[in-house]
């Protein structure tokens, strides 16, 4: 696979319209679109599913917008979630959309083939002090140990978001919009390797 079929996914395990978490996947997809990376941005909101239950499941297989962002995910070989932190752990919408991906199954692929396949790299941003990072403990091990993904080890947080952001978007920060592009970097090479 050459350098040049290396596309990332960006997305925020928010749905809120003003969501701090939202703008940090927006800005890391713009990143790699200006360094020359193929990347998409995605919105969970455009897949909303009912809350995963195995009886549901049983029921009615699994919802057409899990199978929809498995497939997105599919297309791209390194992925990027900007992950806001609930009461130092991950966001119900975030689980859930992991949970039902974590279901499909592609015939002659083995399971979890979608995450066990790509990349990811993890970032957060929030108005207290450590910017979300206490929140990607768990994604990282639902992600790692759950669904047996390579999680690259470099976090990226950005603290007390409110202020944090340009009116384009841009961090203010320009050391750490300079430490943003660099792990977006990372994750496109690692990618590369992965699939190369």
């Amino acid at each position: 696979m050459s350098q040049s079929s290396t596309k990332l996914l960006f997305f925020a395990g928010s749905a809120r319209e003003a969501s701090f978490n939202k703008r940090l996947a927006r800005l890391g997809f713009e990143i790699a679109e200006a360094n020359g990376i193929a990347a998409t941005f995605a919105d969970l909101g455009d897949y909303p599913m009912p809350l995963y239950d195995a009886d549901l499941q049983a029921l009615d297989g699994i919802p057409e917008n899990a199978q929809k962002f498995e497939a997105l995910m599919k297309v791209h070989t390194g992925i990027f979630i900007a992950c806001p932190e609930y009461n130092a752990s991950i966001t119900p919408l975030l689980k859930n959309t992991l949970d039902w991906v974590s279901r499909v199954r592609i015939e002659g692929e083995e399971a979890l083939a979608v995450y066990k396949t790509r990349v990811f790299a993890l970032g957060s941003a929030s108005n207290g002090g450590l910017g979300g990072l206490r929140g990607l403990n768990t994604v990282r091990t639902m992600l790692e140990l759950g669904t047996g993904a390579l999680v690259l080890p470099d976090q990226f947080a950005v603290p007390r978001a409110a202020d944090a952001f340009e009116d384009n978007g841009h961090l203010k920060n320009k050391e750490s919009q300079e430490t943003f592009k660099k792990l977006i970097q990372k994750l496109a090479r690692a990618a590369h390797v992965l699939h190369g």
